[in-house]
């Protein structure tokens, strides 16, 4: 009895197994409705231009227009002979071949559901008619559904057509991936640009709560080179953009999500600054006054005016008034630094993501002698929930990098920059392709002897992360070349940070930065909240596919005459809570604190690559550091600020002695760590 029950069994799955290969059985519902193609990503079909399919399930049928082609088919799935009157003549792959379908006539076709009912598959035969009378072809019709269930491929292939680029067509649901965009001019003066370019932006902001729904290319000179690269890159995701072309028009296209406006002063420069903190709360957009009149007329309403309310007052009565008015319904996770150039400029790129966010904005010094701004940005920053993000930049005139990264670090808070970052609100809404993994490009083989010989080993490190770098610039791939990635893109962006991995070239190698899950000052961060920091960071170089993490400390001075170095508690706590990271880098310019654990080296920048320094002259330092670290191997890693492109960087070295040698980093951190020649040093307190 058993034997026979096992027998009913086998018989069973293997009548199911060849059920689901003959297409038995139901497509999945992903592909009822409408789907529009993407003409960038399809074969082209002439002037037809695009075509859009809607399918329509019921059961073991399905039903399938081409509203551009008149073509209609209803047919029953599993392999069942369908015949399909043929009543338009148009062959529709390509209008301008000789070829036409026999109106009258009937095409077969068979349909199968494959693939757990993901890809529809129809196999059809008919006559075409051709200047020599009829010929005979068959087609297999194959229709995917993939990432996400949003994107469709459609593939085409005919007995008659053996050579050349495959049929594929591309198409997406109706109704997703679709976006608008704008390009902005040069020019952030209060009495020039700027006061559009706060409309635009707070209105990204605003518009972007309710889905990726505009993008921003800007100018060249912008400080974020790849605004228009990534925009290409969106588009091979299979999102389709319409341009905007004016204030007036992008006002009008989203005045439904926006609930009103905010009036701020041209003459209070901060002002503007209140005003986003306002636009977040109340889904606001910022205008001056001479833009009343645009706002009225697309019917939207008056929230806020500061027009002459501030007139007089300093900085921190402002930000003092608009804490007590503003500050209890901001977010406690994210708070925005409008700093950056100050006076008659502004460059409020990230602020849509402060208004996305519903976050606090201000550009207080944290300077101590600045007494009342001081006071009030401890007061906002002991107030966030830990480990929250300061997002924007510092004021270049209230204060100095190290002075707003030390105080935010004294919360246990991380930064992140710039004021410039653009497209936050739409980047960290586009998730990245379903499947697509970080993968970092690693130099190390396993069971290779990797002991140094009697060389100069170089390894280069470009400053500043990938956005406002030499990513796009010449020579990228030439060299091996390590990059400092911004682990928060991870979440933040995890689509820019897919559009980096992509593109690295087998010499490009990613690195963990800076000192943190963001930017801070270990020695200024208290104690008992460091290893919690640092456990963050080692889960984004998980994630990323990292094993060497960089650490900066500026929080006991200058580049120059200020005291980087790291206290050995501070290093402890890296090794301890990165038990994984094959090694570490320390500094921005030449630093001096070396150590090395069981074959995992702790190595600080010998030298810095500035970018007024000329080739001559590099060639010659880092010729002359050879001579003065005489022991050989010498370990010497080059930081390369990042207005530098990556073929200069290969100028300097193609000239180098015989004694040089440039390697991949992880390479270079694996033999230093079997013959560290450096001293072991640490600052001593």
């Amino acid at each position: 009895m058993r034997d026979r029950i096992l027998v009913f069994i086998t018989f069973i799955v293997v009548f199911s197994s060849i059920l689901s290969s003959k297409g038995m059985g139901q497509g999945d519902p992903a592909f009822n409705g409408e789907w529009v193609m993407i003409p960038e990503q399809s074969s082209e079909i002439s002037m037809m231009g695009k075509f859009s399919i809607e399918i329509k399930m019921n059961g073991a049928d399905v039903k399938i227009l081409q509203p551009r082609f008149k073509d209609e088919l209803v047919l029953r799935t599993g392999g069942e002979e369908n015949k399909i009157p043929i009543t338009n003549r148009i062959f529709p792959t390509n209008v301008f071949m000789g070829l036409s379908m026999p109106v009258g006539e009937d095409r077969k076709i068979k349909a199968y559901w494959e693939r757990n009912g993901m890809e529809l598959r129809l196999e059809e035969s008919y006559d075409i008619l051709c200047s020599q009378g009829r010929s005979p072809i068959s087609a297999t019709h194959i229709l995917a559904v993939s990432d996400g269930k949003e994107i469709m491929t459609y593939q085409i292939q005919r007995s008659t057509r053996s050579t050349g680029p495959e049929i594929k067509y591309i198409l997406k649901k109706a109704g997703v991936r679709n976006a608008y965009y704008m390009e902005l001019e040069d020019g952030w003066e209060i009495d020039g640009k700027l006061p559009e370019k706060a409309l635009l932006i707070s209105l990204q902001g605003v518009v972007d709560m309710a889905g990726p729904n505009l993008y921003f290319i800007y100018q060249e000179s912008y400080p974020f080179t790849y605004t228009r690269s990534v925009f290409e890159f969106y588009k091979k995701r299979y999102y389709t953009f319409e341009k905007l072309e004016t204030a007036k028009q992008a006002v009008e296209t989203f005045k439904e999500y926006v609930n009103g406006y905010v009036v701020w002063d041209k003459d209070v420069r901060t002002s503007l600054i209140v005003a986003f903190t306002v636009c977040g709360l109340e889904k606001a957009i910022a205008v001056t006054e001479d833009m009343i009149p645009m706002m009225e007329n697309a019917g939207l309403k008056k929230i806020a005016d500061f027009r002459g309310q501030f007139a007089g007052q300093n900085d921190a009565e402002i930000y003092d008034w608009a804490y007590n008015e503003y500050w209890d319904r901001c977010s406690r996770d994210f708070i925005i630094w409008m700093g950056g150039p100050h006076g008659n400029v502004m460059q409020p790129g990230v602020a849509d993501w402060g208004i996305y966010k519903k976050a606090f904005f201000s550009d207080l010094s944290t300077v101590p002698s600045d007494t009342a701004e001081y006071a009030l940005a401890n007061k906002l920053l002991s107030q966030m929930n830990p480990m929250s993000m300061v997002m924007g930049w510092h004021s270049y005139v209230k204060d100095k990098e190290r002075d707003h990264v030390k105080l935010v670090s004294s919360y246990g808070l991380r930064v992140e920059g710039l004021h410039t970052l653009p497209n936050v609100s739409f980047s960290h809404q586009i998730i990245p392709t379903p499947g697509f993994e970080f993968k970092n490009h690693h130099n190390l083989v396993v069971g290779k002897d990797y002991t140094p010989k009697k060389k100069v080993y170089i390894a280069c490190v470009q400053t500043d992360g990938l956005g406002i770098g030499a990513w796009l610039k010449p020579g990228r791939g030439e060299i091996p070349y390590a990059w400092e990635v911004i682990m928060n893109l991870s979440w933040m962006m995890p689509s820019m940070q897919e559009y980096f991995y992509s593109m690295a070239t087998p010499n490009d190698y990613f690195i963990g930065c800076l000192s943190g899950p963001g930017y801070i000052y270990p020695k200024a961060v208290p104690h008992d909240k460091l290893p919690g920091l640092i456990n963050m960071a080692k889960c984004f170089m998980e994630n990323l596919d990292l094993n060497v993490f960089e650490i900066m400390d500026y929080s006991e001075g200058a580049t120059i005459d200020g005291n980087t170095e790291l206290t050995k508690e501070v290093v402890d706590a890296y090794y301890e809570n990165m038990p994984n990271a094959i090694g570490f880098l320390n500094g921005y310019a030449p630093a001096f604190t070396f150590t090395s654990r069981n074959g995992r080296p702790l190595i600080s920048y010998d030298y810095y690559l500035s970018p007024t320094r000329t080739e001559d002259d590099a060639v010659a330092d880092l010729q002359e550091l050879a001579t003065i670290n005489s022991k050989r191997p010498y370990f010497l890693l080059m930081h390369v600020r990042e207005s530098s492109d990556v073929k200069r960087v290969k100028g300097i070295i193609d000239r180098l002695e015989s004694q040089f040698e440039l390697v991949p980093l992880d390479v270079f951190i694996t033999m230093a760590g079997k013959n560290p020649t450096f001293k072991e040093r640490y600052l001593q307190k």
